[in-house]
């Protein structure tokens, strides 16, 4: 806890100092198209099998491909893993597998550390890139992402679609499901913007959880119109307020909220701001607990410690 105390301290200082957050809140867009509604308990428990592939994704890969990675391995027993690589360092870890039971070939990237992920995306050392004409050959010019997640996501991308191709083709299945947490989840993100320019005929679903801000306005704008997406948050995780709406990055829609009594909301629009949601409810750092970042989400915690074997 105290390394949390002294993050988000660190974070509001450099923040106040460089004029990057408007304390004690941030502007937001008011982007409301429907009303906040509850999930289900059913509908909570469908996202386990994807909470635990986006857990799995802090394995070794050598634990993924023995399918050895504890109850992330063994919470989905028909997965038959196809790649992995990454060494978890200069290269977040990636996998990508079948899964029989869910018929979708899945695809998962490696987040990071709550302690790393929040300079990552508060140090200045970023800025709203174009994407690569060659990877993203079909998307406007006017698309802007982070720097720091397409230049990560460019290490992989070949390797993960080379991939995903043999899964398809050994697989016979039509369906990709994209999942990461944190650094991963943004990695997923941008994924799910790379593969469907190669792999026509192909039905792409992604799933992220503590997902921070990826791209800009017309980035939102495009997985609102391209791509079925999920992200989950956790009560007063900060992350995904991150980095601010005032440098010119934007979630797209399709937040799912877990509030404090671990009920789960549907929240609706582009940085829904209501209080209920996250860019509402937690508007600076202060608000935030960056120990939420990790979960659980429903019955499933992020992070390396869950990949011993069982």
């Amino acid at each position: 806890m105290a390394r949390f105390s002294f993050l988000r301290a660190s974070v509001a200082t450099l923040f106040a100092t460089a004029g990057l957050f408007g304390l004690p809140g941030q502007a937001a867009p008011l982007r409301r198209t429907a009303s906040i509604t509850a999930l289900s308990t059913a509908d909570i428990t469908s996202f386990r099998p994807f909470s635990f592939y986006a857990a799995m994704a802090y394995c070794q890969p050598s634990q993924i491909l023995a399918k050895s990675c504890g109850q992330n391995c063994d919470a989905n027993p028909t997965f038959e893993p196809v790649a992995s690589g990454g060494d978890g360092i200069d290269v977040q870890f990636w996998y990508v597998g079948i899964d029989p039971t869910l018929q979708s070939v899945v695809v998962g990237h490696q987040g990071t550390d709550p302690s790393k992920i929040v300079p990552l995306l508060t140090d200045g050392d970023f800025f709203l890139t174009k994407l690569n004409s060659t990877l993203f050959p079909s998307v406007s010019s006017s698309i802007e992402v982070h720097s720091g997640f397409a230049d990560e996501h460019a290490k992989t991308a070949t390797s993960v679609l080379a991939s995903v191709q043999t899964a398809l083709q050994k697989s016979g299945l039509k369906k990709v499901t994209l999942v990461g947490h944190s650094l991963g989840a943004a990695l997923s993100l941008i994924e799910s913007v790379y593969l469907p320019q190669f792999l026509p005929g192909v039905t792409f679903k992604m799933i992220g959880y503590g997902l921070p801000r990826v791209g800009n306005q017309a980035f939102a704008s495009y997985i609102d119109a391209n791509v079925d997406l999920d992200h989950v948050n956790n009560k007063e995780d900060f992350v995904p307020t991150l980095p601010g709406i005032f440098l010119g990055f934007h979630h797209p829609q399709g937040e799912k909220h877990i509030q404090d009594d671990n009920s789960w909301l549907d929240c609706p629009g582009d940085d829904n701001s209501d209080k209920k949601c996250t860019t509402g409810d937690v508007s600076n750092v202060f608000e935030g607990q960056l120990s939420d970042h990790d979960g659980p989400y429903d019955i499933v915690t992020m992070g390396s410690s869950t990949c011993a074997s069982s």
